[in-house]
């Protein structure tokens, strides 16, 4: 709760807008892209803000490039879940647990 993440493509203010193929976790920070296209290819920076002092921390660049060789990284199909093994919240309040499927 003390801090939120978002991601620049390639310059300021130029953000990544949240869809069916990108998320940003607000719990690790990751930004995940399914089915990358080729006008994904560019350069990402990572902004954390502070809750408390609202002063964004901009990361260094990060280059998504497509490979040309038609290889694909290799994933094992896997759930990925890290929740915590008790979770207490108010009665009333918004809870949002992520989860997220890997693999091809």
């Amino acid at each position: 709760p003390d801090v939120s993440f978002a991601w620049i493509f390639n310059e300021y203010p130029s953000f990544v807008q949240e869809d069916s193929r990108r998320f940003v976790s607000q719990e690790t920070g990751h930004l995940y892209i399914a089915k990358v296209e080729p006008s994904d290819v560019g350069n990402y920076s990572c902004v954390v803000t502070s809750r408390a002092s609202r002063s964004p921390v901009l990361g260094s660049p990060t280059p998504l490039v497509l490979r040309t060789d038609g290889v694909m990284g290799e994933y094992e199909p896997k759930i990925e879940v890290q929740f915590p093994e008790t979770l207490a919240a108010a009665k009333g309040s918004t809870v949002k647990l992520e989860c997220f499927a890997l693999g091809k």
